[in-house]
């Protein structure tokens, strides 16, 4: 983001002081935020919705399973976070507890787009009032439901949007445009994989590594793959 112009110093002090020519510009630092995470995948197809996250190790020592990119909220949806974790841990935990109050209330499971709805309501409310900041997170949120396999983002505007295939985090710019041009509808959940991994390799070239790679498939139910089962889709051995 380019330096602010002297006119707008002190505008970006306060979450509830518009600037002159209306931005709100803890939001726009946030989304900054979420640019220089991590990128995170996610598409959908016939029948499943696929993330696909990179981990970023700092350190050798590290144990790569501590490090945790993809979240089950509930037992047919997942979330995928770019930004700051420690946010995302918040935001999923609320998303927890709204898709168990769903379910306890109307005995049935909550669907995606009204999960997504009450969770954007949630980081709305931390764009209007003092003394707190927008989450520096967005969450790719996507499960199968009575509509089918469902793929949302949510900024920490608390805007969404529904997409078929979309990126987020540092790299969503060269991936977005891979998938604009590869994507078709009605993949199977290992086409969608080889076109994921594909698409990251774009962007992360001779860094790519397998073994920094999460992968979750979400059908009737959350599945996080293994090692050998994402080794088993790359070579084209495990079933469609």
């Amino acid at each position: 983001m380019p330096a602010l112009p002297t006119s707008m110093l002190g505008y970006d002090r306060a979450i509830t002081v518009f600037s002159p020519d209306g931005r709100l510009l803890q939001v726009e630092y946030a989304r900054k935020t979420v640019n220089k995470g991590a990128t995170v995948i996610g598409l959908i197809g016939k029948n499943a919705v696929v993330f696909i996250a990179q981990k970023r190790i700092p350190d050798n020592l590290i144990v790569v399973d501590s490090i945790e990119k993809i979240f089950q909220v509930d037992s047919h949806i997942g979330a995928a976070a770019s930004g700051l974790i420690s946010d995302a841990r918040v935001l999923v935990k609320r998303a927890q507890e709204e898709a168990r109050k769903y379910q306890v209330t109307y005995d049935e499971p909550i669907d995606v787009q009204t999960l997504v709805r009450e969770l954007c309501d949630f980081k709305q409310f931390y764009t209007q009032y003092g003394g707190i900041r927008p989450f520096g997170v967005s969450l790719l949120i996507g499960g199968v439901d009575d509509f089918g396999p469902r793929l949302f983002v949510t900024e920490p505007a608390g805007t969404f949007f529904e997409y078929k295939a979309i990126a987020i985090g540092e790299g969503s710019n060269v991936v977005n445009k891979f998938l604009d041009n590869h994507y078709k509808e009605g993949l199977s959940k290992n086409e969608l994989i080889l076109l994921g991994i594909k698409a990251l390799k774009k962007f992360l070239g001779a860094k790519y590594d397998e073994k920094n790679i999460e992968i979750v498939v979400v059908e009737k139910e959350f599945k996080k793959l293994s090692a050998g089962e994402v080794k088993a889709v790359l070579k084209g051995k495990s079933k469609k």
